[in-house]
């Protein structure tokens, strides 16, 4: 598959495949006789999963030990343990936080039609002491 098609396909800019490649999210592609790259028929899928993680918040090096871990992890059991621990705890951490802010919201909503001085939204509160919670 050409990067026209995956970059259709995966509703990304083709640019943003040759980038992906640079990072070493996308395993660099054969070449077509011609010199065009030539996907496999994961690169969609693949392309498609990094969009959805960094729409969730993920960076590209979060992203990167994601897939890693997908493919089976470091050789070492332990160490697979040791990043998927720390990815639970990282999202775990965000959780914690998008529930406050919702809180907060969700009291604003409560409190919307009254005088703007006496309506609750205590959304930096909440966060800030979610953020002072964490370990």
């Amino acid at each position: 598959m050409r990067t026209s098609e995956v970059a259709a396909q995966a509703r990304v800019n083709p640019q943003t495949l040759r980038y992906y490649e640079r990072r070493g999210l996308l395993p660099e592609p054969e070449r077509s006789a011609s010199g065009y790259r030539a996907y496999g028929p994961q690169a969609v899928r693949l392309v498609r999963f990094i969009k959805r993680a960094q729409d969730l918040g993920f960076t590209l090096d979060d992203v990167k030990s994601l897939l890693h871990l997908a493919d089976g992890g470091p050789e070492s059991c332990d160490a697979a343990r040791e990043l998927a621990t720390a990815k639970i705890a990282d999202l775990d951490a965000r959780i914690a936080d998008l529930l406050a802010m919702r809180s907060g919201l969700a009291r604003l909503v409560q409190t919307c039609e009254q005088p703007r001085d006496r309506r609750e939204c205590p959304i930096f509160v909440e966060i800030g002491s979610a953020e002072e919670e964490r370990p």
